[in-house]
């Protein structure tokens, strides 16, 4: 059918983010913000001297993590250019005066990624990956509740009053305050975006594809239809159009539930808006924010219009494929000079825009085209084709005896037993050779431990296969995908101290604090120096931690420490403790002090990181509840207090210390095993969370985004999370990882990518 329309074209560019643009906030036709995986927001203001184009006003910096959702806040007599409401993985709502560009309220009180922002009058809305929506009002929590059993990913404020979430679960809530009106069933995949659809509804974009028009009572009155990947925004403006941003690289335009026009991207459509005048603002993963518009007078110029199609096609370009190889990267012409080594031998070259096949001669000596190499659409080209279906292998087989060279198709799902049969049927070849073609078939494959089901039977006899070596009937079954890394199992310790220097340090303190007036009553005896050394001569023992013991008066003796020393002074008692919680006698002393109403690890937690917390005692106590690992009487302390020792130390992952950065690595890389040994799924997920900033933080060291990369990969293979993972977009970080010159990164990075494919 027809519809009148006018078609979108390039308005402007915005840019000046370092990273993915994540979200986008229209605080009216003149100012936008945005905010990027780069940890920065931005506004940007319409240029005076040119209406077509927006500059970059301010910069507003705080966060620790990737900003995503953002809301305005109008402007009043105190803040004449209104607020700003930004969330993100950090796990804070920031409020922000856009004045000035400062941080005028913290909100603190998710546990994990914010989601989602809106204002309901006076109050803000926030969702979160940790299930709940909280309400805060003038700086402060007032109301917080479980929405939904899995995380949230977004929240607004419907005109009639009413709240509506969407989450991971795949369903929407209406929300009268905190009571539940209804939910909404329909999407297949994750709720990632809502938006207000005026005088109708709302609407709901999701990972399965599809965008929803939803009336207040439940009735789904549209549903659109276009999108090849996730849809993770949505927005409608009062003329009745919709526009939407995916995976797939589009924003896609909506009249009257049809597709009327597709805005490609050279990346990821992360969010897309309408201003008030109808243009649309999208974020792109390259980091630029463009403009959209249809009015001739402030379309951009045909220079700029060429140059984005320009890029278009270069991005194209680079991400398309002939043969398995990018087109970009395949020679020229040129090499055709060089003659080839064998008769036979086939070399692909790119020509224009396309991958052309050439085979050698050795008879006329000269390189023979075959023909244009095609591949199928992006991202499908990785693997072969064969008779027109696509497989994870076609291998050349030689059974040799003068026989030419066969075809095998073959993917990972497939009985090898049942491929080597059909195959040779087909090939009319005899079935003497169906071990060879399963060994061949297994070896090539990756699949050399393999498993038997004995459920097979032969397609042919309809008996139970034959394998040498045991029992007929037994049969094959495709194998788990092989990790290098992953799942981590059992615990890191930090076993190694420097006994001496500890002992050192820890008198030249004792003997400060005797000659200090004030603190001198806090100071140890000579009896009780010389039995910290004696603590320390056991520790040392290893070779005899069965059978030594400690008094109780060693574990008071290291509380008066911990508990009455100076912040400053501490860290080498914390040490010792470190070490004592891997002597067996040591850490059943220590439970004691752990299981009753004076907590002494609690206690120390509060100590070491309020007010200006010293590295030197994050570190010491980080390590120490590494250890705690290796002994299974803490596990269950480990696990009823995980989401208040990963708070505490939520800031380590972005020390300049890069000790104390590996070892809260190795502290979420612990708490990954443990939890999902005890399937505690909300433990894992704010395991999950932390080990993502480690592993997006560009400073971190080596060996601590390694460990947190195996954190993450064992949490998606072997813990309840994995989904989670993908909402949290993993999948770019898997990227990143496997793109890394460090081998062992590139190779969790690969884990993971095949744990996000499985």
């Amino acid at each position: 059918m027809d519809i009148d329309f006018n078609a979108y074209k390039l308005r402007c560019e915005l840019r000046g983010h370092d990273d993915d643009v994540r979200g986008i906030c229209v605080c009216s036709d003149e100012n936008i913000a945005t905010s990027s995986r780069d940890r920065t927001i931005r506004v940007w203001s319409l240029d005076p001297s040119d209406k077509r184009k927006y500059t970059s006003s301010k910069i507003l910096l705080g966060h620790t993590s990737f900003v995503g959702p953002l809301a305005w806040i109008p402007p009043t007599d105190d803040y004449p250019e209104g607020r700003l409401v930004s969330g993100s993985m950090d796990t804070f709502v920031f409020v922000w005066n856009l004045i000035n560009g400062e941080n005028i309220q913290t909100l603190k009180g998710h546990q994990m990624q914010v989601t989602g922002v809106t204002l309901d009058n006076e109050d803000i809305v926030s969702s979160s990956v940790d299930q709940t929506l909280k309400r805060w009002r003038n700086g402060q929590l007032v109301e917080s509740w479980e929405a939904h059993q899995s995380p949230i990913q977004a929240v607004i404020k419907l005109p009639s009053g009413e709240l509506v979430s969407g989450s991971s679960d795949a369903s929407l809530k209406l929300w009268k305050g905190k009571t539940s009106l209804r939910t909404l069933s329909g999407h297949t995949d994750t709720v990632r975006g809502l938006a207000v659809m005026p005088d109708l509804g709302f609407l709901s974009a999701s990972h399965d594809g599809l965008i929803r028009l939803w009336a207040l009572s439940g009735e789904v009155l549209l549903e659109m239809v276009g999108h090849t990947s996730i849809v993770y925004s949505v927005d409608a403006h009062s003329s009745g159009l919709i526009v939407s941003g995916s995976e797939d690289r589009h924003a896609k335009i909506w009249k009257d539930g049809v597709c009327v026009q597709s805005l490609e991207h050279p990346g990821c459509v992360w969010d897309a808006k309408f201003l008030e005048s109808g243009d649309i603002v999208t974020a792109c993963s390259d980091g630029v924010v463009r403009v959209w518009t249809v009015r001739q007078g402030v379309i951009a110029d045909q220079m700029e219009i060429d140059a984005y199609d320009s890029q278009i096609s270069e991005y194209k370009l680079s991400r398309k494929k002939v043969g398995g190889l990018k087109l970009d990267e395949l020679p020229g012409l040129d090499s055709l000079t060089s003659p080839g080594t064998s008769d036979g031998q086939t070399k692909v070259v790119r020509e224009g825009d396309n991958g052309v096949a050439y085979a050698w001669s050795m008879k006329e000596q000269r390189w023979d085209k075959i023909g244009e190499v095609v591949d199928g659409p992006d991202g499908v080209a990785d693997r072969p084709i064969f008779d027109g279906v696509q497989y994870d292998f076609v291998f050349d087989v030689d059974i040799g005896d003068g026989e030419p060279i066969r075809k095998l198709p073959y993917n990972r799902s497939d009985n090898p037993y049942d491929a080597a049969d059909k195959w040779l049927l087909k090939e009319n070849l005899p079935f003497a050779y169906r071990q060879q073609i399963v060994e061949f078939i297994l070896q090539n494959s990756g699949q050399k431990d393999f498993n038997f089901n004995p459920s097979f039977r032969d397609p042919f006899t309809g008996a139970n296969a034959y394998v040498p070596g045991q029992a007929s009937h037994t049969a094959a079954t495709s194998a788990k995908p092989l990790y290098k890394h992953i799942p981590k199992k059992g615990v890191l310790v930090f076993d190694v101290a420097q006994y001496d220097g500890i002992l050192k340090k820890m008198t030249e303190f004792n003997t400060t604090l005797r000659s200090d007036s004030v603190n001198s009553d806090k100071s140890l005896t000579e009896v009780e120096v010389s039995r910290v050394g004696a603590i320390i001569t056991i520790l040392k023992d290893t070779s005899h931690y069965h059978s030594t013991n400690f008094a109780d008066m060693d574990i008071a003796l290291l509380l008066k420490v911990l508990q009455a020393w100076p912040p400053a002074m501490m860290f080498p008692a914390t040490d010792i403790v470190r070490m004592l919680v891997l002597h067996p006698h040591g850490a059943s002393l220590l439970i004691k002090h752990v299981e009753n109403n004076n907590d002494l690890l609690l206690d120390l937690i509060k100590k070491v990181t309020e007010n200006s917390a010293l590295p030197a005692n994050l570190l010491t106590t980080v390590r120490v509840l590494v250890n705690l690992f290796k002994n299974s009487s803490f596990h269950y302390w480990l696990q009823t207090h995980h989401s208040q020792i990963l708070d505490a130390f939520s800031n380590c992952y972005s020390s300049p210390n890069k000790n104390l950065q590996l070892a809260y690595s190795t502290l979420l890389l612990n708490y990954a095993v443990l939890l999902i040994e005890k399937k505690d799924q909300e433990g894992q997920a704010q395991v999950l969370s932390a080990a993502l900033q480690v592993a997006e933080e560009e400073a971190s060291d080596v060996d601590s985004k390694f460990r947190s990369l195996v954190a993450i990969g064992s949490l998606m293979l072997e813990g309840l999370v994995k989904k989670i993972a993908i909402d949290f977009d993993v999948e770019s970080i898997a990227k990143s990882a496997k793109a890394s010159k460090e081998a062992k990164i590139a190779e969790v990075g690969a884990d993971i990518d095949l744990v996000i494919r499985q």
